[in-house]
Order: structure tokens, then sequence, then C-alpha cells
């Protein structure tokens, strides 16, 4: 009797401990492996060399035997990343670029070119568990702390029923374990950091070559003068960091950026994030993506409003047509431009684009 044939999984590969376990994982489980690097190159960055990337990614697909294929897919990442950002930050917006890496390159362009060249179904390393039975769920991580569902929240549910999240079940500790075990060569390799595929650089010396600086003045909430900043598109909401403060806020260590406002170029801080006139107990979501049923109404939910983000207690209300969240306690540090992802206990629902 012939044997039946094993689906074919594409996996990405960055070169890190994740997606190697990932991938070592999914050969043991009887997939027909093949390795993908994904190659993103980009000017003046600074950040992780690709090259150096390319060649940890090798040596584990050597270690598991299986093949590596590189898809060089700078030229969606300038158009979907890149000039994303750009956009958004020009436009007085917090630009989240996992979020859009994730839905247009990860589970985008190299999606659709796996698929092209003969995938059944493509892989990453992210820590998300997916269950796939007559409703997709996709669930948070067995390792709380590394959890990434929040940034998966944009993928469509026709590409997400063909992804697969090998080490969902695992924690850290763990997938490092495992790489050992599976002898791989980057089993203690640090985990990345900064943005992705670029790595750690100096974020606002690289967006001043796309936006001219446009130095102007730093608020108490009272609206005295107490500092000066570059320019309110380089800055984000509960930032402390990058502007000069020349009268110092009575008893304030660290001053936080609690409001900025793009028509007047001023940023306002205070000596602490805290409940106050910048708190908000709503917000309105744009491009909501669900994986299932929209939330219903009245039932609590909660919502994840940066990654690590303590769970808010919230409602949903879609009944005037716009996605309104309306959390239980005000909520400090909401950031128009940044995700909001909706939780139901363990489960992601979904989200959107906070404005």
């Amino acid at each position: 009797m012939a044997k039946a044939r094993s689906e074919k999984v594409f996996v990405a590969m960055s070169g890190g401990v994740d997606s190697s376990v990932a991938a070592a994982l999914l050969k043991k489980r009887g997939y027909e492996v093949v390795g993908v690097f994904i190659k993103i190159e980009v000017a003046d960055t600074g950040g992780c060399d690709w090259r150096e990337e390319r060649r940890d990614a090798r040596r584990a697909a050597a270690a598991l035997k299986i093949p590596l294929l590189t898809f060089d897919l700078s030229r969606e990442y300038q158009q979907s990343v890149i000039d994303y950002l750009v956009r958004e930050y020009g436009a007085g917006r917090t630009a989240n670029p996992d979020v859009m890496c994730n839905k247009q390159i990860k589970f985008g362009a190299f999606f659709r070119e796996a698929i092209r060249q003969g995938a059944d179904l493509i892989a990453t390393g992210h820590y998300a568990k997916l269950e796939k039975t007559s409703n997709l769920k996709l669930q948070i991580s067995k390792d709380e702390e590394k959890d990434q569902t929040y940034f998966l929240w944009s993928i469509k549910s026709e590409i997400l029923k063909n992804c697969l999240f090998p080490i969902g079940d695992y924690k850290k500790a763990a997938v490092r374990q495992l790489a050992q075990k599976f002898g791989l060569p980057n089993a203690a390799k640090p985990d990345s950091q900064g943005l992705c595929f670029l790595g750690q650089f100096d974020f606002k010396d690289w967006l001043a070559k796309f936006l001219p600086e446009n130095p102007g003045l730093v608020l108490s909430e009272a609206g005295q003068v107490i500092g000066r900043h570059r320019g309110v598109q380089f800055y984000t909401i509960g930032e402390r960091h990058g502007f000069t403060i020349t009268k110092p806020l009575i008893g304030a260590g660290p001053h936080y950026v609690v409001a900025k406002d793009i028509v007047s170029n001023t940023l306002t801080v205070a000596a602490k994030l805290k409940q106050s006139e910048w708190s908000v107990r709503e917000i309105k979501l744009a491009e909501p993506n669900w994986f299932g049923d929209l939330p219903k109404e009245g039932r609590v939910y909660s919502a994840r409003l940066r990654y690590r983000a303590p769970l808010a207690p919230c409602r949903i209300n879609a009944a005037t047509g716009e996605i309104k969240v309306i959390f239980d306690k005000p909520q400090n540090g909401v950031t128009p431009g940044q995700s909001c992802v909706i939780y139901d206990h363990d489960v992601c629902l979904g989200g959107g684009v906070i404005f």
C-alpha cells in the first residue's frame, strides 16, 4: 500500500532558536519541512545583518537535514512596513510595525510565495496556540510572558487556518532545551530585539531621514512651557526619553508624554502615568478583524492596548456601525495608531487600530 503523502510545510526560519525548534518539531511529527529565510534589506538602519542571520538559519537547517530557501521580500517590506511607518508617524500617530510585518510579510507575501511554490501550510516560531476545530481559535501561548497573539490579530482567518505555531505549547526554557536535544547550533542564541527584521537602531535618527525635524515646546499638564522637543512626530504616548526638560516638575523623576498635538506641535508631559484628564474610558477601532463572529454586546471581554500590557475588562459596542471598546476603568497611555486586541479569557478574538 502506497504511503500517504505528508503535508509540505514552509517554515519561516529567521536564524533564531524559536523558528529553528518549530522546524525541528514539525519534522519530528512527520511533515515534509522546507526552511525559508526571509531576506529583508533596508538601507541606513545599521540593525540586524541579514547575512549573519541567514548563516545561522543555514546552520540550523543543515543540522535538521532540511533544505533552506531564501525569499527576498525587501521590496514588499519597504512598501508595506517602512512606508507605513513614515506615513503614520508623519500624521502624528504611533505605528505598530510588528503587526503590519506579520500581516503583510510573514502572513502576506511569504504565505503567498510559499503556496505558489507548493506548500500546503506555513509555520513560524510565534508563541501562540491555534485550535483548528469547527471554529478557528487563536489562543494565548503556554508561556504567557512570551505570548505573541497581540501581534497576530490582523491575520485573516482564511490564511490563519493554513498556519502552524509549533512552539505555542512550550515555555521559552523548554524551547531552548529542545534546541539542545535536536542538536541545533543556535540553542543559546539571544532573543532578537528591536524592529522586526531590522533589530535595534536609533529609530528617531533614522525616522528623521524621512520626516524633517520640527522643534517645539514641551508643556506641563497646566500648560506651562517646561522644555523642548524635536517634533511631535518622533514621540509616542508614555515615552519618557528624547526631549529636553528645562524646568522639571516638582518631585518628578522621569517625565512621561501624556498627550501630543500635531497642529500646535506640542508635547504635554506629566510626572507619572496616572488617571487624569488624559485617561479614557472609550476608544474606537478602525480596520477591525475578527477570527469568528463579532464580539457580543454587553458581554465582558478583556482588551490589551500594548504588548505585555495587563488585560483590561471591557465591553464592545457596534450598534452604530462603529466598533467601540468601553472599559470598566479609565485607561492610561492610549495611543492612536496602536493596536487594541480583544480576548475572551485565553482566546484572542481579533482587534483593531486605535483612532
